[in-house]
């Protein structure tokens, strides 16, 4: 993640799920996995093009993917 995104952006569009609501499943729910933000946040259950690059059939690419955003905040 190069480029900085405020908390409010929308990661997931078909469930306007948000960074803030993926940071905050990920540290103060213990999500650990894509599956895990899915479950707390529905984020990536829909078309699942925002949970990585190859699941991202668009034609226009996401900026941002759920897979990026765990593998920045869990260790």
């Amino acid at each position: 993640m190069a480029k900085s995104f405020p908390h409010s952006f929308e990661v997931c569009k078909c469930k306007h799920v948000t960074l803030g609501e993926i940071i905050y499943a990920i540290k103060e729910k213990g999500a650990k996995t894509v599956e895990d933000i899915g479950e707390i946040t529905d984020a990536g259950t829909c078309c699942r093009c925002c949970k990585s690059a190859d699941e991202d059939f668009g034609s226009e690419k996401m900026e941002l993917y759920i897979d990026d955003i765990i593998k920045k905040f869990v260790k």
